[in-house]
């Protein structure tokens, strides 16, 4: 099994390890792994078993991303992987995000080196870290990262955005633009529907964004769950006082997958309707996603 050690972690008592990756601060056993799956404890030590086993290699339009207002009309090389450190019952990518690599995995290795080259080859302006939470395989982003800008290629996160402080001063640097996906402005959203929490994604939009870097984001509309006015005024709040009123904000469109079939898919008219009160707002980049 090919894998690397991995970085943000520290030693615990009895040989279990506490991985300081993201918010969760996984306390992993000797054998075990941790909620991502991508990161395990072998003798003691943390390893990310993700590093340079892609999953999904594609080419593809960068707005698809989704980003508008980055490199507009250019390719960008799209690298995924098994493992996500959240739990959305909605997840529209569940087939990577809880993907497991196993002991006996046939998966191709493929140095950072090589992802440039093929970058490259490709006729590719960047190279995009996506499909599945790229944060769970930071060590291999970051590697791949600064070889992709020392040969002219501009560099793609699209994330949650669940990642710690520590770990995001050191992995934000070398991506020069990122989608971060804010699932649901409430708590109680998070705690239901991903097992998880919004100040850490608040958080880590501020860090990005007080880099100078190019930061969009999307908003999954699920209806009945995270589509009352109350909840999109105050994401529109927030975003005006702690961001700026020209960040692109991607509204998509929800269909009924994985383990959560309790709203009907979005109706075109909830974003339009959503569109319009943000531009009436003064928001001046508002998209739509998965309108059709």
């Amino acid at each position: 099994m090919h894998k690397a050690e991995a970085r943000w972690w520290s030693a615990a008592p009895a040989g279990d390890v506490l991985c300081g990756l993201c918010p969760r601060q996984c306390l992993v056993p000797d054998g075990g792994s941790g909620f991502c799956s991508a990161r395990r404890n072998i003798s003691g030590k943390l390893f990310s078993i993700s590093y340079g086993r892609p999953v999904a290699i594609h080419v593809d339009p960068i707005e698809k991303k989704p980003l508008k207002k980055f490199l507009p009309g250019t390719s960008t090389f799209s690298i995924g992987c098994y493992g996500c450190n959240l739990s959305c019952l909605f997840c529209q990518n569940h087939h990577l995000s809880r993907g497991v690599y196993g002991d006996d995995e046939t998966t191709e290795f493929v140095m950072p080196e090589r992802m440039v080259e093929m970058a490259l080859r490709q006729k590719c302006a960047s190279v995009a870290f996506t499909y599945n939470e790229p944060t769970t395989w930071a060590e291999y982003m970051v590697d791949i990262a600064k070889i992709a800008k020392r040969s002219g290629l501009a560099t793609v996160m699209v994330s949650n955005g669940y990642v710690s402080q520590t770990a995001a001063k050191d992995i934000f640097p070398s991506i020069d633009a990122a989608n971060i996906d804010m699932k649901g402005f409430s708590e109680d959203f998070y705690s239901r529907l991903a097992t998880a929490s919004l100040q850490p994604v608040l958080d880590a939009m501020i860090l990005y964004h007080s880099l100078g870097k190019h930061l969009e984001i999307t908003n999954l509309v699920i209806p009945g769950e995270n589509d009352s006015p109350e909840m999109i005024d105050g994401f529109l709040d927030w975003t005006a006082q702690n961001l700026s009123k020209k960040i692109p904000i991607h509204f998509t469109a929800y269909h009924p997958d994985y383990k959560f079939h309790s709203s009907p898919p979005t109706a075109p008219e909830t974003l339009r309707k959503i569109k319009t009160i943000a531009e009436k707002r003064g928001f001046s980049n508002v998209f739509l996603g998965n309108v059709f």
